[in-house]
């Protein structure tokens, strides 16, 4: 049976991003550590990634497509260049509607302006037996946990400490995080957790 899923790094006191996000630093200052081991452990990591990126669709904040704000900058086309790593179809909230996108390699984005909902329900639609990916940023990964849409949940925690930022779990209420499977290297701490109401 397919579920809803997030793979998302933080830092070790529970950043997604640094602060000061924008357009060269769009994980703000310090936040790209968060990501080393994807880039220097590969070979250790090839499992959890090739995870991370098997759904059928994807769900993604504005905030993670892009810096801007506002109106479309219709030549931007995210962060990823020609062919972005989804290789899926990708639902992008936003409140100013735009045109879908096809990248090279079967990433087409979508740009959903009705909520988080919508966005979702689209998303399943189109990943069929496949699962849905929350892909970030912390923003909307709260937005679906506090509605109570994610049923897994995998951290991918880097051993440092930003002190301020993007920061995960922000107003998403008394959730219960069951840990059913860790592993770790030097570089980061693999936490998948099933996600369920508070147990009292």
């Amino acid at each position: 049976m397919s579920k809803v899923t997030c793979d998302i790094a933080v830092s070790a006191d529970g950043y997604a991003a640094g602060p000061n996000q924008r357009l060269d630093e769009p994980l703000g200052d310090g936040g790209e550590r968060l990501h080393r081991w994807m880039f220097e452990e590969p070979d250790a990591h090839a499992a959890v990634i090739e995870e991370i990126t098997a759904a059928g669709a994807f769900v993604m904040g504005r905030n993670m497509f892009t810096a801007g704000r506002g109106d479309w900058d219709l030549d931007w086309t995210g962060w990823w260049g020609d062919e972005p790593p989804y290789h899926a179809p990708v639902f992008v909230l936003t409140h100013h509607p735009r045109e879908k996108v096809e990248m090279k390699g079967g990433t087409t984005f979508h740009f959903v302006t009705d909520g988080i909902e919508s966005a979702l329900a689209r998303a399943k639609e189109a990943a069929g037996d496949l699962d849905v990916a929350i892909a970030g940023g912390a923003h909307t990964v709260d937005q679906y946990l506090a509605a109570g849409l994610i049923d897994e949940l995998r951290l991918h925690i880097a051993p440092i400490v930003l002190g301020e930022g993007e920061r995960l779990f922000t107003g998403v209420g008394d959730l219960a995080l069951r840990p059913v499977r860790v592993a770790h290297t030097d570089l980061v701490t693999h936490v998948t957790y099933k996600v369920g109401p508070a147990l009292g």
